[in-house]
């Protein structure tokens, strides 16, 4: 896990060393102020001369500045290097996501993966941050402070040995208390940020029914359970001030009374005051120590889940892959499904696909009707290997998709969902998806197609217009024809719509459909629908239900031979007279 992480270190590898160095210079430093200012307190109570209390005194101050100067520039070099870190891995995650297939991304949900990118990400860049500065730091700071105390303090030290194991040991009580219930924190925020997710997205639902009261209440139970754990984990850690209170107090008054007694008793020959000065302050540096090395656990320990997390995105292999040797060329638009099965994961009991097979020559029109949940976006994903199939094979231009190198697969694929997606900025820059190196006459062309250029045109900034987030601002059935104009633009080999004319008239379902016969020609075309006459004039039809292709032929033949198809035409062209 550590090494897949620290992978991202890459460019920041210069900072990310240079921090320690500086940390190890500062702690040097901070370790030897203690015994200048020994000597100094030791050379005024003798009543040195003044030469030497300046000498000491421009000591104390050269060391301070090269301390501070340690200190900065760690703590710049420390922040750029986990900064750049957080910034890789952010990159490596997003890019890893962008690979995966859709099993990949049910298998971990959106709102997980969200979580991994914001909130585990950040955990672990603060975790990178202290590893370099802070465990860096305290450790050193606790050797070297624990041999100065020695040296200076001579028996005094002992009284370390007897703090130290009962502070660390409660320190180590009180992280190994909290830390269960940090682990369990993160998988609270996925619910949370499910229930936002959800919520903003089906906002105008929400309103519709009237729901917020209830949205808010189940936010607030999320939220509340969160809030309940992290007050649970933090009046735990609390009591880590006061024991450090009371070792640092315990310490000193030992230390005070022994020193004192010592002094008092020789004369100040075993044991002077500038010696105390020193153990003091060294008794502070150790216990701050062992309180930082505590704070570092519990961080680590937070860190360390989000940490499993984001190598469990990191290490998850796309289940679909380009083959070693990819046919770079797609020949034409013909598709054939050679008993093909399909279900969406290796766990799944049923099939949502079944012995499926049928062929398609380069330019044919096929429709596709059935009911809800009867298999038909499943049949399409397979097409442009959004999913691999299961069993048997799926060809395009004679080829397994399998083969194809999957950029060039899915550039000749174009797919316009029911429910597509435009993005923030112009109708000029959605279009340009489909061709970034399109003109305005080729985007006016393919607008027209869609019968989209109308509408647009309409606009006072016409192609210029902009298109606010989930193209709020334009109606459903614009939005499905503005998508049909982008999937034209690629010049696709096969085009694809997933009743994606759901929500435009019958008028200019059937002029897109006549454009697509005249002006594509070449192109394969299929066409999923709910209606009749979306799919009556094509050149193959497929009856889907559960799974299974019912019936396949033209209008006239399912009219004949199908009785699924019989009674939905019926119902929709009839309606539902089916006994005329």
């Amino acid at each position: 896990m550590i090494k897949k992480l620290a992978g991202a270190v890459r460019e920041y590898k210069k900072p990310a060393i240079l921090s320690p160095i500086f940390i190890t210079g500062e702690v040097i430093l901070d370790c030897i102020l203690p015994l200048i200012t020994a000597g100094l307190i030791n050379n005024i109570r003798t009543g040195c001369d003044m030469s030497l209390i300046t000498r000491d005194g421009l000591l104390l101050v050269l060391f301070a500045l090269l301390s501070l100067l340690c200190g900065s520039l760690a703590a710049i070099y420390s922040a750029t290097a986990s900064v750049g870190f957080a910034g890789n891995l952010r990159h490596d995650l997003f890019e890893k996501v962008q690979s995966f297939s859709f099993e990949n991304i049910d298998k971990f949900s959106t709102p997980s993966l969200v979580s991994r990118l914001t909130t585990d990400v950040s955990n672990v860049q603060m975790a990178f941050m202290m590893i370099i500065r802070i465990a860096i730091r305290s450790p050193l700071m606790l050797i070297f402070s624990v041999c100065s105390a020695i040296i200076v303090g001579k028996r005094l030290a002992w009284i370390f040995v007897g703090i130290i194991p009962v502070l660390f040991g409660g320190l180590f009580i009180i992280s190994k208390l909290a830390m269960p219930i940090f682990q369990s924190v993160f998988k609270r925020y996925d619910d949370m940020n499910a229930s936002i997710q959800e919520n903003v997205k089906a906002m105008r639902v929400v309103k519709s029914f009237v729901r917020e009261d209830y949205e808010i209440r189940k936010f607030e139970g999320t939220s509340d359970s969160i809030r309940g754990d992290f007050t649970k984990a933090e009046s735990i850690l609390a009591f880590m001030n006061p024991l450090m209170q009371l070792c640092i107090y315990c310490s000193t008054i030992l230390i005070s009374f022994f020193a004192a007694k010592w002094i008092v008793q020789s004369n100040a020959t075993y044991f002077d005051i500038g010696s105390l000065t020193a153990m003091l302050t060294y008794s502070m540096q150790v216990l701050m120590s062992l309180m930082m090395l505590s704070m570092i656990m519990v961080m680590l320990t937070m860190s360390q889940a989000s940490a499993k997390r984001i190598v469990e995105v990191l290490d998850e292999e796309s289940t679909v892959k380009n083959p070693e040797n990819p046919v770079m060329e797609v020949k034409d638009g013909s598709i054939t499904f050679d008993n093909v099965s399909f279900k969406y994961s290796q766990a799944a009991e049923k099939m949502a696909l079944s012995n499926i097979d049928f062929k398609i020559v380069s330019g044919q029109t096929v429709g596709i009707i059935g009911g809800t949940g009867t298999g038909k976006s499943s049949l399409i994903q397979l097409i442009s290997r959004i999913y691999d199939v299961t069993e048997g094979s799926v060809q395009v231009g004679g080829v397994d998709v399998r083969d194809y190198d999957l950029d060039v697969l899915r550039k000749q694929v174009a797919v316009v969902l029911q429910k597509n997606v435009l993005f923030s900025g112009t109708i000029r820059d959605n279009l340009l998806w489909g061709n970034p190196d399109a003109d305005d006459e080729e985007l006016i062309r393919v607008c027209k197609l869609a019968q989209a250029d109308e509408f647009i045109q309409s606009f006072p900034d016409k192609y210029d217009t902009v298109i606010e987030q989930g193209g709020n601002n334009v109606s459903g059935g614009q939005k499905q024809r503005l998508c049909i104009a982008r999937a034209l633009l690629r010049k696709p080999k096969i085009l694809i719509l997933d009743d994606s004319t759901s929500a435009v008239d019958t008028k200019t379902d059937a002029l897109i459909r006549q454009a697509f016969k005249y002006e594509i020609p070449d192109t394969t075309k299929i066409i999923i629908a709910q209606r009749i006459s979306s799919v009556q004039d094509s050149d193959l039809i497929l009856v889907m239900e559960n799974g299974r292709i019912d019936g396949m032929g033209t209008h006239e033949e399912l009219l004949e031979t199908n009785d699924i198809y019989r009674e939905v035409y019926f119902s929709q062209i009839k309606g539902g007279d089916f006994d005329e």
